[in-house]
């Protein structure tokens, strides 16, 4: 925890310290339960009591949930995780009720150590851990309406992500600094070398040729990106003449292995890009196959002035795999060597779809979840109006102090909670709201 959040945390102790201590003192000025002799010696006595119970207990709750954040983050909502932070929650109170009492007594009554420790009973630890089971459940309700949310933001940029997947595939495909360069190749080749620009000419058509064929396609061939792989270096070679080296092999070991479209070209564009090709300094390109991946490596000598790279070709390759396999793009940057490994398909997935078919399923997927979260609200619905009665009957047989308000309170304020995001209504900002956040929050993670 760092200072600030610590400092945020402690203050925010004080502030809920303050709210139960004036709740208390309310209901027992209403119900004669404080007596004539009660002064303001004896409720600032109970204030700063109240502080000290308060301020251990939320702290010491807060360094726990903390500690379960950062160790599973959201993944904690499962019932054997849930039951580890409650469970802790509860030991965490109870050493804070100690604590406090400890302080308490020395303090203001100057007991023993001894003293207090045989004055310990149940009751005493009672509606401490009552309050703090009810404020802890508010916290795990509030951020698990955040990680809903959060979950409606990805799932929004994975449905937007999808359907303008192919635009941007075929926006990066090739990058318009290698037309520009080939047209300006071209024009120096017919003044100098009619018969080298006429070939120049077939090899570029049939660049242009293969993209036009493919763009529609999720995988093509191995064979076909090799032998497409070798007629984009012939138009490079014409620029670099032998400053670049190729090594790539004429077919591939499995003829039904597949891979994105246009990903050798992109690899070979970025290596070109990036690097210093000179006859002095040869950049060698390397196609090989390697436990079902087509690797593609490069020596590293990398431009001097040169603008930053935005990574949008390696990260057009990695989202369109994505898509299409939970097969990682491999991308291993050494001293010397730079190397990307495409994994090699050999059949089609399920989640390979069109676009259309692949927002039906999600919208099919956020239906199924909205069900199933209507369910869980009937279900705790049921589950409260059981418990509750059960309690609160059992707070009438055994103390006056009705202590059974606060866990009614705090299960039904996360009841409403529920019941609201089940149904999908906000009565304080409207879905319109929501909508505008969700947006503002995707472009701000874009």
């Amino acid at each position: 925890m760092t200072l600030n959040r610590f400092l945020k945390e402690l203050f925010r102790s004080f502030w809920i310290g303050t709210l139960i201590f004036f709740t208390f003192l309310g209901y027992y000025y209403f119900n004669g339960v404080l007596g004539p002799d009660f002064g303001w010696e004896d409720a600032w006595r109970q204030y700063y009591t109240n502080i000290i119970f308060s301020m251990l207990i939320y702290m010491l709750n807060m360094c726990w949930f903390l500690f379960l954040l950062k160790r599973w983050d959201y993944f904690l909502y499962t019932f054997k995780r849930m039951s580890i932070a409650v469970t802790g929650n509860l030991i965490m109170t109870c050493l804070g009720v100690f604590v406090s009492r400890l302080i308490h007594y020395k303090v203001f009554y100057n007991w023993s150590f001894n003293k207090i420790i045989t004055s310990q009973t149940v009751y005493d630890y009672t509606l401490s851990i009552v309050i703090a089971l009810v404020i802890s459940a508010i916290f795990y309700v509030f951020y698990y309406y955040k990680y809903r949310q959060e979950n409606r933001v990805k799932e929004q940029k994975i449905i937007a992500g999808t359907a303008s997947a192919k635009f941007d595939a075929l926006k990066n495909q090739l990058d318009p600094h290698f037309l520009f360069n080939s047209l300006n190749v071209l024009t120096s080749l017919i003044e100098e070398d009619p018969y080298q620009a006429q070939k120049f000419t077939t090899s570029l058509s049939k660049v242009y040729r293969y993209v036009l064929e493919q763009k529609n396609k999720d995988l093509v061939s191995v064979d076909e990106e090799l032998q497409f792989a070798k007629t984009y270096i012939k138009l490079l070679k014409m620029r670099f003449e032998d400053s670049i080296i190729l090594e790539i092999p004429e077919v591939s070991t499995n003829p039904e292995a597949k891979i994105i479209p246009l990903s050798l070209q992109l690899l070979l564009e970025n290596a070109v890009k990036h690097n210093v090709v000179t006859s002095e300094k040869p950049l060698k390109i390397r196609v090989y196959e390697e436990d079902g991946n087509l690797c593609v490596s490069n020596n590293i000598q990398e431009k001097r002035v040169v603008k930053k790279s935005s990574g949008v070709g390696l990260q057009n390759i990695q989202e369109r795999y994505a898509i299409l396999t939970d097969r990682n793009v491999v991308i291993s940057n050494e001293t010397i060597v730079f190397t990307v490994k495409l994994p090699m398909l050999t059949k089609r997935v399920s989640v390979m779809e069109e676009q259309e078919s692949y927002i039906e399923d999600k919208r099919y997927q956020k239906a199924k979840e909205r069900v199933k979260v209507i369910k869980g609200f009937y279900g705790n619905l049921i589950a409260y109006c059981i418990v509750i009665p059960m309690l609160i009957t059992l707070n009438y047989r055994t103390t006056s102090f009705p202590w059974a308000i606060f866990p009614t309170l705090g299960w039904g304020f996360g009841l409403v909670i529920n019941g609201l995001e089940a149904f999908g209504y906000n009565p304080l900002w409207g879905k319109s709201w929501e909508e505008r956040k969700l947006k503002e929050y995707m472009e701000e993670e874009d």
